[in-house]
C-alpha cells in the first residue's frame, strides 16, 4: 500500500519557509548591528500593546493593539462587501445581455486602471462627504443607546470614528470587489458547457441553471482564490492610513514618530502582519484540503 506523501511535503515546505524567514531576520539584525552600529531597544513595545487602565483596574489595548483590531475589522467587513459585490458583478460579466456585461466590465476596468492611492483619495472624499451624511453616521455616537454603542464598538470600533471607518470599508470593498468579480467570472466560466447545455435541455431557466448547476460548483472553485484575496486585503488595508483611518500602519507611524525607534517598531509590525497573514493562509489551506476530501 502506497501512502500519500503530499501532506508531509506540505509540512516540510512550511518548515523551510519559517526557517528561511528566521535566517533572514537574524541576517538583518546582524547587518544592522555590524554596519549601522544600532542599539536595539525593544522594552517600549509592550507598553504600546497594552496599558494599565486606572479606572477599570485592568490592562486595556493600547495603540498597536487598537490598530490591529481596526485592521482586522476593515479586512473582514471589506471582504464581505467585496464578495457580495463581486458575486453580483461576476454573474453580470457572464450575462447574455449586453448592458450588464458592459456595466460590470466598466467597473472592473475602472478599478484596475486607476492607481490604488488615487482611487482611495477620490472615492474616500466622495463617500465621506456625500454618502456617510445620508446614512446619519455622525449622529449615532450621540443618539444611540449604551448597548448599541457597545455593539458598534465591538463590530466597527469607537463610535466617534464610525464615519471614517465605514468610509474606509466602502473604499476597500469597491477596490477589492473588482478583483473578486474576475475571480467569480473565471469560476463560472470554468464550468463545462456540456453541463450548462444539459441543464437547458431539461428545461431549467437561467436562474435555476445558475442556482442548481453552475454556482454550487463555481463556489467551490473560487474559494481558494478568494482566500488569497482576503490575505491580500489584510495587507492592502494599510493604504487607508493615507486618509487618516487609525488602523495598524497609521498608529505605527505615530508610535515611530513619538519614540524615534523606527527600526524596532516597523520590524515588530511587519512581524505582526506576517503572523496574521500566514495564520490565515494556513487556516485556508486546511479548509481547502477538507473541502477536497469532502468532495472526493
Amino acid at each position: 500500500m502506497i501512502r500519500n506523501k503530499a501532506p508531509y511535503d506540505s509540512y516540510w515546505i512550511d518548515a523551510l519557509v519559517l526557517i528561511a524567514v528566521v535566517f533572514l531576520i537574524v541576517y538583518v539584525f546582524y547587518r544592522v548591528n555590524t554596519v549601522l552600529i544600532y542599539n536595539w531597544d525593544w522594552s517600549f513595545i509592550p507598553g504600546y500593546l497594552f496599558r494599565w487602565d486606572e479606572e477599570l483596574q485592568s490592562y486595556a489595548p493600547n495603540l498597536l493593539m487598537k490598530g490591529l483590531f481596526t485592521t482586522i475589522r476593515l479586512a473582514i467587513w471589506s471582504i464581505i462587501l467585496a464578495a457580495i459585490l463581486g458575486f453580483i458583478m461576476g454573474m453580470m460579466r457572464t450575462s447574455r445581455r449586453l448592458f450588464p456585461r458592459m456595466l460590470s466590465r466598466l467597473y472592473v476596468e475602472l478599478i484596475r486602471n486607476i492607481p490604488p492611492v488615487v482611487f482611495i483619495f477620490v472615492f474616500y472624499f466622495f463617500i465621506s462627504s456625500q454618502i456617510t451624511p445620508l446614512l446619519g453616521l455622525d449622529s449615532i455616537s450621540t443618539d444611540s443607546s449604551p448597548i448599541t454603542l457597545k455593539v458598534l464598538d465591538f463590530l466597527l470600533g469607537p463610535p466617534e470614528l464610525l464615519s471614517n471607518v465605514v468610509s474606509g470599508i466602502i473604499c476597500l470593498a469597491l477596490f477589492e470587489g473588482a478583483y473578486v468579480t474576475e475571480i467569480v467570472r473565471a469560476g463560472i466560466q470554468s464550468i463545462p458547457k456540456g453541463q450548462v447545455e444539459g441543464g437547458m435541455s431539461i428545461g431549467l431557466s437561467r436562474i435555476q441553471l445558475m442556482r442548481y448547476v453552475v454556482m454550487p460548483q463555481a463556489v467551490q472553485r473560487v474559494i481558494p482564490p478568494l482566500a488569497s484575496q482576503f490575505i491580500i486585503l489584510i495587507k492592502d488595508s494599510s493604504i487607508v492610513s493615507l486618509i487618516s483611518i487609525q488602523e495598524l500602519t497609521f498608529l505605527t507611524m505615530e508610535v515611530a514618530t513619538s519614540t524615534q525607534r523606527v527600526f524596532e517598531i516597523w520590524v515588530f509590525v511587519a512581524a505582526m502582519y506576517f503572523v496574521i497573514s500566514y495564520a490565515c493562509a494556513f487556516g485556508f489551506s486546511r479548509l481547502e484540503k477538507r473541502m477536497a476530501l469532502h468532495k472526493a
